[in-house]
């Protein structure tokens, strides 16, 4: 069970933003796409991470004048990334030691996608399902 088995269920498409977005729009595409976090490219690599977290902790530390500050200034940096060969156990036990819940995936110094804790545990919860379901057929054919 790797990284590259969850993004070929899920898809690589990235939604992206670059540093110098407003964190007002950045605020409107995660509305907008529903997603908890934005990879922030800089010349093709992530030069960290914007989630929901930033935007909490913006508000919190200058009120609504937070939204006119660029991406660059409240996003989670450096990124932590994985490799797609990575397994996704050890992707989850990266996620809770960082404390962090949204991982860009790269191959060869290029971003190949984006999966957050949810897809990794969807996957898990998955194979663990298809597995028992393998077991008691298993155990009624015998």
């Amino acid at each position: 069970m790797t990284i590259q088995a969850v993004l070929g269920g899920k898809g690589r498409e990235v939604v992206s933003v670059t540093a110098d977005t407003s964190v007002r729009d950045a605020v409107a595409l995660l509305a907008e796409r529903r997603i908890g976090a934005l990879p922030v490219m800089e010349g093709g690599s992530v030069a960290g991470i914007f989630s929901e977290r930033d935007v909490i902790n913006g508000l919190a530390a200058m009120g609504a004048a937070s939204l006119d500050r660029s991406v660059g200034e409240v996003m989670t940096a450096p990124a932590i990334t994985v490799d797609p060969r990575d397994s996704v156990l050890a992707a989850l036990s990266l996620m809770t030691q960082r404390r962090i819940r949204h991982l860009p995936v790269f191959e060869d110094n290029a971003m190949t996608g984006f999966v957050s804790i949810g897809d990794l545990v969807k996957y898990r919860i998955e194979q663990i399902e298809a597995e028992a379901q393998a077991m008691r057929a298993y155990i009624q054919q015998a």
